[in-house]
């Protein structure tokens, strides 16, 4: 056996091979302009927010004698202001509208689009469901309007709040069942083989391996959805009448019109109808984000 001579001089060290090109630290490229280009949006989108609120806690006085983005004097008269108007009575239309529109919606959309997945390959009417489903996307609001008009008002529901529900829930379901059955479609099968062999039925693999599972997708499209119905205007506008069953859409515009010299307090009023929205994002950021971007890992 052979072996290799040292040829090192005394106190030498030994040469370390450079590394393999693949394995060599990639050095950091800076993209200036695409940051720029960030910063300069970033700057575009919250100097109006900046504003709002600012000017939501200035005077009607100091408004037109200031600068409008220079805080001076601020005061929560313009809040006391809009409260007085009614705005809590608006807000809880809004808030029973929204949950009366969404929570069914979800459960019914979540349920259809785990029973098209699971059972539209043995059955042609669900196959037909799912495409009705689909038609519905292709059909707006707009378009429809005047018959749902006619069928709340044989139903004698004009002028409540149900009739805001009701449509809103028809409207919410196509993008809903599509999403969710996206999500329930990428769930392996082979856990839904393994809920049944443990005896489990399609009750219990729904809630217990489906809901949890699909997570993401459920806070995603509920909060989407909430947002949607939250600042619908058509609805309110056409199917009620009476000052009591506004919406807080619908109360902005009229109170915009009845207070358009005084924008500090149409202001306060935008601000007050944008915290619950805020609030819900905050809440449900970390679901949303991952239902949003769960189709890129893949």
């Amino acid at each position: 056996m052979t072996t290799a001579l040292d040829t090192r001089r005394p106190g030498q060290t030994a040469e370390v091979p450079p590394p393999p090109a693949s394995r060599r630290p990639r050095i950091l490229q800076y993209n200036f302009l695409g940051g720029l280009t960030g910063w300069i949006w970033l700057v575009v989108v919250l100097v109006p927010i900046y504003w709002i609120v600012i000017t939501s806690f200035k005077l009607q006085a100091d408004y037109y004698a200031t600068n409008p983005l220079v805080p001076s004097s601020p005061t929560l008269e313009n809040y006391r202001f809009v409260l007085e108007n009614h705005f809590v009575r608006y807000f809880f239309n809004s808030v029973i509208v929204t949950l009366g529109a969404v929570v069914p919606a979800i459960v019914v959309s979540f349920m259809a689009a785990y029973a098209i997945v699971r059972g539209s390959a043995g059955s042609r009417f669900l196959r037909s469901v799912n495409a009705i489903f689909l038609m519905g996307l292709a059909i707006p609001l707009q378009a429809v309007i005047i018959p749902v008009y006619l069928i709340i008002i044989k139903l004698q529901m004009y002028d409540t709040l149900g009739a805001i529900i009701l449509p809103s829930i028809a409207f919410a379901i196509p993008l809903s069942v599509l999403v969710l059955s996206n999500f329930v479609r990428d769930i392996p099968k082979e856990l839904f083989e393994s809920m049944r062999m443990d005896g489990a039925t399609e009750w219990g693999t729904l809630w217990r391996l489906a809901l949890p599972l699909t997570r993401p997708a459920l806070v995603t499209v509920t909060i989407y959805q909430g947002l949607q119905i939250w600042n619908g205007f058509l609805l309110p506008l056409i199917l009620t009448q009476s000052p009591e069953q506004r919406t807080l859409p619908l109360a902005l515009s009229a109170f915009q019109g009845q207070y358009n010299i005084n924008i500090p307090a149409v202001l306060a009023s935008v601000v007050l109808t944008t915290l619950p929205i805020l609030t819900l994002y905050v809440i449900g950021r970390r679901q949303l984000l991952s239902g949003l971007t769960a189709g890129f890992g893949k």
